[in-house]
């Protein structure tokens, strides 16, 4: 039964799920998004990266994706259209010699000057929906978030790490192991036949020696 003239909230499925609830939230914020910047204004991502260059002039595409959360290959063919549009200007970068360099253009200056009263006008909009007592809390909880996935390719990197790390150990530990058997064989008298040493213990292939069960 609906009381009050409010819908009554279902329990379970996709209303518990919090990448499907994100996602609808993102939905909205970018349809808010459109509609405050216009057809012929900057999408949601030139803004982002017009924005990130403003504040500091010179990053290289690499920069960028960490500045912006975009991904890289996305990355690649946003600033090739916005330097063809006149947006950005590209150059060597004086840090690195293979990296270009992206910095405003004057049209893009003027551009994210244009754009910025809209997108507080839609920051705005978006936030106008939560009561007011819940804003703070939910931007922080939005920041921590981003900052979950500025830190998750260096805990990528972490894990390949620590799983090498693993690797040669498990190495080490193996060839201790086969040193301690051929000891063991030589101290009985039994034949010591060299095995081919694998590269990981995954690789390790047991070579039964002949005649060691023969009595």
């Amino acid at each position: 039964m609906i009381k009050s003239g409010k819908q009554a909230k279902i329990k379970g499925g996709l209303a518990e799920s919090p990448s499907h609830l994100i996602h609808r939230a993102l939905q909205l914020a970018l349809d808010i998004y459109a509609e405050e910047a216009g057809p012929e204004g900057l999408t949601q991502r030139q803004f982002a990266v017009l924005e990130a260059v403003a504040a500091r002039s010179g990053l290289t595409q690499t920069d960028l994706v960490k500045a912006t959360g975009i991904d890289r290959s996305t990355l690649a063919d946003l600033v090739a259209r916005m330097t063809t549009k006149g947006l950005l200007e590209r150059e060597r970068s004086t840090l690195d010699a293979r990296a270009k360099a992206v910095r405003l253009s004057p049209e893009g200056e003027a551009a994210l000057i244009a754009a910025r009263p809209r997108v507080e006008a839609a920051d705005k909009r978006i936030m106008g929906l939560l009561p007011k007592s819940k804003r703070d809390s939910f931007l922080d909880l939005l920041c921590s978030l981003s900052d979950a996935a500025d830190a998750a390719p260096e805990q990528v990197r972490a894990e390949v790490k620590a799983a090498k790390r693993a690797a040669k150990e498990a190495k080490k530990a193996e060839k201790a192991a086969r040193k301690g058997d051929d000891r063991g064989r030589k101290k009985k008298g039994e034949p010591v036949v060299e095995q081919p040493q694998a590269d990981t213990a995954a690789d390790a292939v047991v070579v039964p020696l002949k005649g060691a069960t023969e009595s």
